[in-house]
């Protein structure tokens, strides 16, 4: 197994927020950004409405471990896929006036009430792995459109340009919409037909991605106007989709994922139909939100942007 060269493409502003932590620019801003300032600890609570999904899981593990190493508290509200909930989530830490909020994964337009709260009480939100938002401080991501043109090529490489490919997707998480937008401008640039584009559920998207693709080879079969190729919106789709393709004895589908988890890079390391994924920086992305957290409650810098986006690394059987 080999790794590919990583991309960097517009993650522009990170020597600035580097240098925040030697600053000192403010005259009581972090005292304003949550309450806490002089020598008390730093608070932060994360919440989440993925913390199931492994992605999710090992971001939020790393920024908890960034922030302890920091001295900071660091609590975590998982709302377990429920998106009402993680509204009125955001709007009880908002209560408790920690320091900074961090929404772990998820999409802004969809807490509208839990960030006017976190707003109205004077507590910055900071994202991973998010969306940009006016009542976000700061994302921090991957280049979420590089990762899905850099899968749909790697499928491509293996279906060929007249390939028809299966896309599992989950739009409401910002980061896989955006991916499948550019998974999906790949194929039709090269012309490989999208049979269908199909919502995987979570919590349980290895399950239901494994139960829809069991439904898809069912309906459409392989081969001659049959599926020739899976491409899913992170690792567990694409395992679940590895594992229905594995029960139907299919061994000449490929599919690919996102995210570089583990479990995946096993998979690929057996040689079979999960062939590529693309590994996400998740320590980077963890540390960099701590920084731009330290910067604004400990020394009053704001962030210089809104979005800050890391490239990933392509993962391929070789």
């Amino acid at each position: 197994m080999s790794t590919l060269s990583t991309r960097t493409l517009t993650f522009t502003g990170l020597a600035a927020v580097a240098a925040f932590g030697l600053a000192a620019c403010g005259d009581g801003g972090g005292q304003a950004a949550g309450g806490q300032g002089g020598d008390e600890s730093v608070t932060v609570t994360v919440v989440t409405p993925y913390l199931a999904n492994a992605a999710t899981g090992e971001a939020i593990d790393l920024f908890t471990a960034e922030g302890e190493e920091r001295g900071w508290t660091v609590s975590v509200v998982d709302t377990a896929g429920d998106m009402n909930r993680l509204n009125s989530a955001f709007q009880d830490a908002a209560a408790q006036q920690p320091d900074a909020i961090v929404l772990g994964t998820g999409d802004p337009a969809q807490i509208s009430l839990g960030l006017r709260a976190a707003g109205d009480a004077g507590v910055p939100v900071f994202a991973i792995d998010a969306g940009e938002d006016e009542g976000i401080a700061a994302n921090v991501t991957s280049d979420n459109t590089d990762l899905g043109e850099q899968s749909a090529q790697a499928l491509i490489d293996e279906v060929g340009a007249d390939g028809r490919v299966l896309m599992l997707t989950h739009d409401p998480h910002p980061g896989v919409r955006e991916r499948a937008e550019g998974a999906r401008a790949v194929f039709e640039e090269a012309g490989v037909e999208i049979l269908d584009q199909v919502h995987v559920e979570v919590p349980g998207p290895v399950d239901d991605a494994r139960t829809s693709v069991q439904d898809a080879l069912s309906a459409r079969g392989t081969g001659d106007d049959g599926i020739t190729g899976i491409w899913g919106g992170w690792d567990e789709p694409a395992l679940g989709a590895t594992q229905a393709l594995q029960a139907a004895n299919v061994d000449d589908v490929p599919v690919v994922g996102v995210d570089g988890q583990d479990f995946a890079v096993a998979e690929i390391e057996k040689g079979g139909p999960f062939v590529a994924t693309v590994k996400q920086d998740w320590p980077a992305i963890a540390a960099e939100v701590a920084s731009l957290i330290e910067a604004l409650v400990e020394d009053g810098v704001e962030p210089e942007q809104r979005q800050y986006e890391l490239s990933g690394t392509l993962i391929t059987q070789e």
